[in-house]
C-alpha cells in the first residue's frame, strides 16, 4: 500500500543547515559524533573560530556517528535533526556536546524541551527513527568520501589535515582569506 502525501513529512537535511554569514568566503564543514570527546573539543574550537572570523566564516555540521563505540550517537544525531525542523539545530547541537555522557532517549527529549522544541511527538519520532535516514545520508556521504574517523573537516571543499586547535585552523583560514582577496583583486584588474 502506498503511503499518502498527507503522511509524508519533509525533513530539512543537515547539508542545508549552516551557521554564519551566507556570503562568507570560508565554508567549514565538520563530520562528527555527539558522544566523541575529540568532536566535543573540536566543536569548542569551531565556536571560537566563529567568534574570531564572524562575517568571514560559515559552518556546517554533518553526522558521522561511530555506533560501534558510541551506541547513543545515532539517536543524538536524530534528535538534532528533529530540533532542526523547528529551527533549533544549533541549540540542540551545542547542548548535545555539553551533555555527551548523557544521551539517552529520555534525556534527549528533556534537552529538546529545554531549548524550546514544541513538537509533542518528538520522543515518538526518536523512537520510530523518523530522522534516521537523514543521519544515515550524512554517514554514507562521509564514508563515500573516505572518512573513517571523526572529527573530520573540510575548508571550502578541501580536506583539512592540520591540528584541531585554534592556531592551526586560524592559519588555514587566514590563508584561504588571503587567497580569496588576491583572487578578487585579480578579477577586478581584469575588468578594468
Amino acid at each position: 500500500m502506498a503511503q499518502s502525501k498527507a503522511n509524508e513529512i519533509e525533513i530539512i537535511p543537515t547539508k542545508d543547515i549552516w551557521v554564519g554569514n551566507t556570503k562568507a568566503p570560508v565554508k567549514l564543514v565538520m563530520y562528527g559524533d555527539y558522544e566523541s570527546e575529540a568532536c566535543a573539543k573540536a566543536n569548542e574550537v569551531v565556536n571560537l573560530l566563529m567568534e574570531k572570523y564572524e562575517d568571514n566564516l560559515q559552518f556546517n555540521f554533518r553526522h558521522f556517528p561511530l555506533t560501534r563505540i558510541h551506541q547513543r550517537a545515532q539517536k543524538a544525531a536524530e534528535a538534532s535533526i528533529g530540533a532542526a525542523q523547528e529551527g533549533k539545530f544549533w541549540d540542540m547541537h551545542n547542548i548535545l556536546f555539553a551533555h555527551r555522557r548523557n544521551l539517552g532517549t529520555i534525556s534527549l527529549k528533556g534537552y529538546a524541551k529545554e531549548i524550546g522544541v514544541t513538537d509533542k511527538n518528538f520522543l515518538t519520532k526518536l523512537v520510530d527513527s523518523v530522522y534516521g535516514w537523514s543521519v544515515r545520508a550524512d554517514l554514507l556521504e562521509g564514508a563515500n568520501k573516505g572518512i573513517k574517523d571523526v572529527p573530520f573537516f573540510y575548508i571550502n571543499g578541501e580536506v583539512y589535515k592540520g591540528a584541531v586547535n585554534l592556531a592551526a585552523f586560524s592559519k588555514a583560514i587566514d590563508e584561504v582569506l588571503k587567497s580569496s582577496k588576491s583572487t578578487v583583486k585579480v578579477a577586478a584588474k581584469k575588468r578594468a
